[in-house]
């Protein structure tokens, strides 16, 4: 195991990312859905973003146990930071979404460790939201003009923009509960 967080650390992160995402958009919506509507776009925020999923990514290869595939550790420590720098210069479209898809793959694992072996019912809210964090993922890197729809078809009508928020703040109120309660 890479990462050594206990089923309430993740179940305390995975709530509070969910609480810090939906509380603004409740609150501030006309704020907000102008930063998302141009969050697909964002050359700043693509590189902020591929730039946490490089360091994220170039510490997961210098220390993880790679067995067999010990020998593609130096010619990946070389290659990314390569790759970072050609993804910057030629990728212009979506690279906020696709660095934004990329840290979901990334952050779903830890997750998936914590609840790993966890007799806990509850463990799945933590699982089903990892497990969500995948499929958004892939479908962000493969196909990120989705996101820009799932934006403009939320933020079209206001009962929307508050039903999408609340929800996320209720699944993230209840992965918080349960994180200080049950775990």
């Amino acid at each position: 195991m890479i990462y050594h967080l206990s089923l309430q650390t993740a179940g305390l992160i995975a709530g509070l990312f969910l609480l810090l995402v939906s509380l603004p958009g409740l609150i501030k919506p006309e704020l907000v859905r102008g930063f998302m509507q141009r969050l697909p776009r964002s050359r700043v925020a693509g590189f902020v973003l591929l730039t946490i999923d490089l360091f994220w990514t170039l510490w997961l290869l210098a220390t993880m146990e790679m067995g067999e595939f010990s020998g593609f550790r130096r010619p990946l420590l070389i290659i990314l930071p390569i790759g970072f720098f050609l993804v910057l210069r030629f990728v212009d479209e979506f690279l906020a979404v696709r660095a934004l898809g990329i840290f979901f793959l990334l952050a779903a694992e830890p997750l998936l460790n914590a609840a790993f072996f966890r007799a806990e019912t509850s463990r799945l809210l933590v699982t089903v939201f990892a497990y969500l964090l995948i499929v958004i993922g892939l479908f962000w890197v493969t196909m990120p003009y989705l996101l820009r729809d799932q934006i403009n078809w939320s933020a079209r009508r206001p009962w929307r923009w508050r039903l999408t928020h609340a929800l996320a703040l209720l699944y993230g109120g209840a992965i918080l509960a349960y994180a200080i309660t049950q775990y």
